[in-house]
């Protein structure tokens, strides 16, 4: 209830839209040992034609699975389809539910296999239909209870070839949002799991070999506490750095100031000519001169990229990575 309210403290949603989820796809992906930096991610997020190498490319497909499946909310719930739609997008390519047999989870250390997954579209499509009977109908379950049994439910199906952790990660998000619990998918789940990695799979395990569903259950609500407590720090230190920002350019460059001008350079860290041009703030050549009138007086870093120039909000990549970020006010 604390990150949901907190959200609501940036009238601009886009600031948290824009970070967080971004935080999130790094973390997720790098669960699968898929791995990037909170840099790459932001420099490439909106870039045109995309240099990104491949485990970049991949955690922001995994950020734009997010930011589409919380679109869907508006015309449907959690449901299958929304599972297949978020990791098509998470892989890049057309795919359905999982039709090949011999499907098994191994030790990656032993090679032994750990599990067998269900197999079949006909009965995943059964064991799909019963996930989400449960989201939407077990309304005498806690929902962070309910979350934690679904994600749970979501593994053991296994619906895809490839994709499932992070799949069932992004719907965690979402099913938050589709329940009210939230009203932007800004809760950075995975911060938790990455840094209990071997728990998470232990506790995953253990539910289908011992049936220690307490455990498990216990497990996801730490995770959901702690992150929570984060992400509401996160944002409210965000929402005092664009406030100090704003305040800064508003007292030091009068003439080029406008909230509109603070609010962009924290909805892109990376910030282009650009990014400015497309919110109106001014054309090409004045907002070129205003980044570089910021980046004089200390608050952005300039950067040459290819053919044009970047600008580095070197503040909040600090806030973001967990390192002590600079106060603008000095």
């Amino acid at each position: 209830a604390e990150l949901r309210v907190s959200g609501q403290l940036i009238p601009n949603q886009a600031v948290l839209i824009n970070s967080i989820p971004l935080l999130e796809a790094q973390a997720s992906s790098e669960i699968e040992n898929i791995v990037t930096t909170t840099d790459r991610l932001f420099r490439f997020a909106n870039e045109a034609g995309n240099q990104a190498d491949p485990a970049t490319k991949e955690a922001l497909r995994y950020r734009t699975a997010l930011s589409e499946g919380f679109q869907t909310l508006k015309q449907r719930p959690v449901s299958t389809s929304t599972a297949i739609a978020v990791c098509r997008t998470i892989k890049g390519v057309e795919l359905d539910l999982r039709a090949t047999p011999g499907t098994a989870l191994m030790n990656d250390a032993t090679g032994a296999v750990i599990y067998t997954p269900p197999e079949g579209q006909v009965l995943l499509r059964d064991k799909l239909a019963n996930w989400e009977r449960y989201i939407h109908e077990a309304e005498d379950i806690d929902p962070l209870i309910r979350l934690a049994v679904m994600h749970y439910q979501f593994e053991a199906i296994h619906p895809f070839t490839d994709g499932n952790g992070r799949t069932g990660r992004v719907l965690n998000l979402l099913y938050l949002v589709d329940k009210g619990l939230l009203d932007i998918p800004v809760l950075y789940l995975s911060r938790y799991i990455i840094g209990n990695k071997r728990a998470y799979y232990d506790r995953l395990l253990a539910v289908t070999t011992e049936s220690a569903w307490e455990d498990w259950i216990l497990y996801m609500l730490e995770a959901i506490r702690e992150t929570a407590n984060w992400s509401t720090a996160r944002i409210r230190a965000i929402r005092d750095l664009l406030d100090q920002t704003a305040e800064r350019i508003r007292r030091d460059l009068p003439k080029i100031y406008s909230r509109e001008l603070a609010e962009v350079i924290f909805v892109n860290p990376y910030c282009r000519i650009g990014d400015l041009v497309a919110a109106g703030i001014a054309k090409r050549q004045a907002a070129s001169v205003y980044l570089k009138t910021v980046a004089e007086h200390g608050l952005l870093q300039e950067m040459k990229a290819g053919r044009e120039n970047l600008y580095i909000n070197p503040a909040l990549l600090a806030l973001l990575s967990d390192r002590l970020p600079a106060n603008p006010e000095r």
